[in-house]
């Protein structure tokens, strides 16, 4: 039969299953997430009408300027993500294309989902505040009861954040100053017990999410600066860290003006 047609019919003919086969893929659901900037909450202060960070048995200082951690918002497990979804996301500096396997646990429900997120995210306060009252010295003064609440937010990568709160709710710079120099300081990262700050992904769209709700200073796993660098918002100093002791040595010495600042 293609014998019989000119060439340019044949070309025609023999394109079209080619261009049913893209206008299917492009419509087709792909096994990927959409994530963007999500929110960010201040951990010295309250977030949905609920302190996040709550002291007993010691007295707490009255702490200026912020500490925020920051959030990523992924399309759901069973969202539907097309190729034009997928292509448009590659061309967005707001917005990130990740494995669907990567940012939910494969064939986990979304109930199972959220479950896991609580846990993780339990499992982080309990190592954050094990971690602060460590580095202060105090893990063995039984009266401290610390309280940490998020609402709707899961995961672990609140952490490192919720140490240096802590922290300088109880201890501020250690000479009667504030951790933070009353600057907005956004941040993102992972804490063990032992204060070892671990990466988390998403750096670069949590970095655009902190300088929008007005961090000027973001603190990030040293081995994310890479990301942290690929979106910098302008006007956001990135400060790399690898541990809760180099952290808080660094948030000092800004507020003090002098000593080493790492950068990325």
């Amino acid at each position: 039969m293609l014998s019989r047609l000119t060439r340019p019919q044949a070309v025609a003919v023999c394109a079209l299953p080619v261009v049913a086969l893209i206008a299917t893929a492009a419509f087709a659901p792909l096994p990927f997430s959409v994530a963007q900037p999500g929110s960010t909450a201040n951990v010295l202060g309250s977030f949905k009408g609920s302190q996040v960070i709550t002291v007993s048995g010691t007295p707490v200082r009255h702490t200026s300027g912020q500490l925020r951690m920051t959030t990523i918002v992924a399309t759901g497990p069973d969202a539907h993500v097309s190729l034009t979804d997928v292509i448009d996301g590659w061309f967005a500096t707001d917005r990130a294309i990740m494995p669907r396997d990567a940012v939910y646990p494969s064939g986990d429900t979304v109930k199972e989902i959220e479950r896991h997120n609580s846990e993780q995210m339990k499992q982080s306060q309990d190592a954050a505040t094990e971690a602060a009252l460590k580095y202060l010295g105090r893990s063995g003064d039984k009266n401290i009861k610390v309280s940490l609440k998020l609402a709707d937010i899961g995961g672990p990568s609140a952490g490192l954040l919720f140490t240096l709160g802590i922290i300088d709710k109880l201890n501020g710079d250690g000479a009667g100053g504030d951790l933070t120099g009353g600057r907005t300081i956004a941040g993102t990262g992972t804490i063990d017990a032992d204060g070892t700050v671990g990466a988390v992904g998403g750096v670069a769209l949590k970095t655009q999410a902190a300088r929008r709700d007005g961090a000027t200073v973001f603190v990030v796993p040293k081995a994310e600066c890479a990301d942290a660098k690929a979106e910098l918002p302008k006007g956001l100093r990135l400060i790399p860290v690898t541990t809760l002791k180099g952290a808080v040595n660094a948030l000092t010495a800004l507020e003090k003006g002098k000593g080493s600042i790492p950068s990325c």
